[in-house]
């Protein structure tokens, strides 16, 4: 029964490999992702787009000095006129260093990744020998339902690994994005009336950077369930031994990739946005 055995070993190998793939995609910055040549680009467009914040930042502090100001003879006050200056200096400042910044709440994220996955780590998913013993004990007809069940088994387990790790790229086309055009909504910091938006795009991005977190809690969550043992009743029929582990297997996994595919609302829900 090796072929049946195989089908279910084949699977499970496949499901490791995507998570050893998510925890490495995971670890990584932008910078390093796919060898940073993404990376490269989304600079080269940051720094373009960082022309157009600038301009905005003129256009956005105007605005905000007369919604802010009723007169002319306010601004003559040397309060309100330090006060504006000081605005105008700190989102120019956020502007310019904006990539900066970014990265630096990104790294803060990215150590409080590390700290979880150092205290925790992940094991792999094995077939239990229970498993493998009962399918080694059926007789050649038996075995073509049980065929039937791990090719089904199998083909669930694969593609969830596959929606799982999409999610994990999502993750990183997002954070591109995020870069690209952050210069636009930091230069909203220039106009009290309009740095709201600002303040949103902040929050936005963080939440993006903690969907990391989400993830790899939900992977080590996952880790510990999948090591457990599973209470199979050793007298009934291998084929249905092998139809309760795949199905409670199969739950796991949805439980685990819909959680992986909810870590942005996940997030926001935390974070209140």
């Amino acid at each position: 029964m090796n072929w049946v055995i195989g089908n279910l070993e084949n699977a499970l190998n496949t499901w490791n490999a995507k998570l050893a793939e998510i925890w490495l995609l995971i670890t990584q910055s932008p910078e390093e992702f796919k060898g940073g040549a993404i990376w490269g680009v989304i600079v080269n467009i940051h720094d373009a787009v960082r022309a157009i914040g600038l301009a905005l930042l003129v256009l956005f502090f105007v605005i905000g000095v007369m919604k802010t100001c009723g007169s002319f003879a306010e601004l003559k006050k040397p309060e309100h006129a330090v006060k504006i200056f000081i605005r105008f200096a700190l989102a120019k400042a956020v502007v310019t260093y904006g990539l900066e910044l970014m990265m630096a709440l990104f790294r803060i994220v990215q150590g409080l990744m590390s700290t979880i996955m150092r205290a925790s780590g992940m094991g792999l998913t094995v077939l239990p020998d229970s498993i493998k013993e009962a399918i080694d004990n059926t007789g050649f007809f038996d075995s073509i339902p049980l065929w039937a069940v791990t090719l089904i088994g199998g083909l669930v387990i694969t593609v969830l690994s596959f929606i799982m790790i999409m999610s994990v790229y999502g993750r990183f086309f997002k954070l591109y994005l995020y870069t690209a055009i952050a210069p636009v909504p930091l230069a909203t910091f220039a106009g009290e009336p309009s740095q709201s938006v600002g303040k949103a795009f902040i929050k936005s991005y963080c939440a993006v950077c903690l969907e990391g977190a989400i993830i790899v809690l939900a992977c080590i969550i996952f880790s510990v369930f999948a090591s457990s043992p599973i209470a199979i009743d050793a007298a009934m029929p291998a084929v249905n031994q092998v139809w309760s582990y795949v199905g409670e297997l199969a739950f796991n996994l949805l439980v685990l990739v819909g959680t992986v595919k909810m870590a942005d609302r996940c997030v926001r829900e935390l974070m209140g946005l």
